[in-house]
């Protein structure tokens, strides 16, 4: 690669294993969009597993995004908070690269990012996400696209599962055979995803497949997980309802694409955290996933040798519940949203009894939520840190946003991850005038980490300490957590929803009146629909 950073009129050349790519300098760094790293996933790659790209001649234009995959937008209330641009084009699986050496004796630190959006949404697009700020110091910032909703995560009795992640891996392993050319080093790459990114970035390390292609991994708000068979297929054979064809891979290939993501949005209105129900997610496939991940990575030994950093914010479920007026709905709802919550976590009656004698000050709502936070997320950090404590630190983000309500909201910790604060995309989340201090300290950890493998405090072991990002200096706190997750014993967990959840909500619809009683009874049919479970 030939090119003068001090020459404007100057453009980054690299040569990929496919052909050669041309950037743009940016701020003293180079960037290069739209890469492709696998072909289309349509015609008859639809449903299928990724196949390497079709090499090119001359050098191909990395100026501008590529395609990002098909996703239905974000509703009405969640776009106020969430950006998630649209490029349209059949070439999806394409990535990014920022660096500040765009050459191949650097040898200079990777950081791979895989962006959320519960697997049916988001991109790399998302400005949040630039990585410039990473090149600025020193590291080359990858971030890809892949395969989405039924397209990446749907299950059919003749297609392959899994296909987004299989798209994740074949990411990787372009990373490993090219990013030497971009100045990077294929033996010091780090893995990071932030909530469905994350539960991908676990999957991946657990995965045999991937081994000897990540040095370190960042899960921030998502932990190693599977997602259970029957509610993935109950997707699947919903939209092949709504569509009146087989839930089969090569009937749904035949569906218009747009058509495809309208019965995939109807049938995944009902699905969030908090409730649960059917949704798309990873699964074992006995193949590239073959068995838990969490259990491989906390117990089994997989990925020996792999630095670990892992995170959560501290407000977690109020991006799930204040868009749309959900916060105040279920603290209204009182008793019957905590019998839902309890339905959810799989839990008894004594664990939210300790969190309110732990939180007396608190609402219906901080306690659904939180409960639900611990459930799905802490506890299996929590597992994941105690299981590798040689190598792994942790922290939470507790900053709150300058936007009413939302705290320290899951995806808030983004735009001070990537320096991107000074975004409009970024403000979304956190306001105007978001601490600029604070994005030095989140971002200069996540460098540290990725260049060395340490982000700058204490490791993990029986203490739990803790790296608190939030008003003023970061702080590490020692088992902050701890009083609420030692509530979950294994005595304490159900393998069932309480059979009081309708009980209560009779009881509760009797004592406040008939509008009371109907608003509590549409709330069980929707626990029935979501869970599939009748004994509400």
């Amino acid at each position: 690669m030939t090119a003068d950073v001090t020459n404007p009129w100057s453009a980054p050349v690299v040569r990929t294993p496919y052909g050669a790519v041309r950037g743009r300098y940016e701020d003293g760094v180079a960037v290069f969009r739209g890469i492709p790293y696998a072909a289309a996933p349509f015609g008859p790659r639809r449903f299928r597993p990724p196949v390497p790209p079709e090499p090119w001649d001359g050098v191909r234009d990395a100026g501008a995004f590529g395609p990002t995959a098909p996703k239905p937008p974000y509703s009405e209330a969640f776009e106020r908070y969430l950006s998630d641009p649209v490029v349209p084009g059949d070439g999806c699986l394409n990535l990014n690269v920022w660096t500040p050496d765009p050459g191949a004796g650097a040898r200079l630190p990777v950081l791979v990012w895989l962006h959320g959006g519960a697997l049916t949404r988001g991109s790399s697009a998302v400005p949040v996400y630039d990585g410039r700020a990473f090149a600025r110091d020193g590291v080359v910032l990858v971030s890809v696209n892949y395969r989405l909703g039924v397209e990446g995560y749907g299950l059919f009795p003749d297609a392959p599962a899994n296909a987004g992640l299989r798209d994740q891996l074949a990411a990787l392993t372009w990373v490993h055979e090219s990013i030497e050319a971009f100045g990077g080093d294929p033996g010091r790459v780090t893995l990071a995803g932030q909530s469905a990114g994350a539960i991908s970035t676990g999957a991946l390390l657990a995965a045999p497949r991937a081994r000897g292609l990540v040095r370190r991994a960042v899960l921030q708000s998502g932990p190693p997980e599977a997602s259970d068979r029957d509610k993935v297929r109950r997707m699947v054979r919903r939209m092949a309802a709504r569509l009146k064809v087989p839930a089969t891979a090569e009937a749904f290939a035949a569906v218009d694409r747009e058509q495809l993501l309208r019965a995939q949005a109807e049938v995944g209105r009902l699905s969030s955290p908090v409730l649960g129900g059917p949704a798309f997610g990873i699964v074992v496939d006995g193949d590239l996933v073959p068995g838990d991940p969490l259990e491989a990575l906390a117990e089994g030994g997989a990925a020996p040798g792999v630095d670990l950093l892992t995170g959560w914010t501290r407000d977690e479920y109020r991006l799930w519940l204040v868009p749309g007026g959900l916060l105040e709905r279920v603290d209204r709802l009182g008793a019957v949203a905590l019998a839902g919550a309890m339905a959810r976590c799989r839990c008894g009656h004594e664990v939210p009894r300790g969190y309110r004698a732990l939180r007396p000050e608190a609402g219906t709502a901080e306690i659904v939520g939180q409960l639900v936070t611990d459930h799905l997320l802490r506890l299996p950090l929590h597992r994941l840190a105690d299981g590798r404590a040689d190598a792994a630190y942790v922290y939470e983000f507790a900053w709150p946003s300058l936007l009413p309500g939302l705290g320290a909201c899951h995806a808030l910790e983004l735009g001070f991850v990537f320096d991107t604060g000074e975004a409009p995309e970024s403000a979304r989340l956190a306001g105007r005038g978001a601490p600029r201090g604070l994005a030095d300290a989140m971002h200069g950890a996540w460098v540290r980490f990725a260049t060395d493998g340490d982000p700058g405090w204490r490791r993990w072991d029986p203490t739990h300490p803790v790296q608190v990002f939030g008003d003023g200096e970061p702080h590490v706190s020692y088992g902050p957590r701890d009083r609420e997750l030692a509530l979950w014993t294994t005595d304490s967990k159900t393998t069932a929803p309480p059979a009081s959840a309708t009980a209560t909500a009779a009881t509760v619809a009797d004592a406040e009146g008939p509008a009371r009683a109907a608003e509590l009874r549409a709330v069980v049919r929707r626990l029935r629909r979501t869970t599939g479970d009748r004994r509400y």
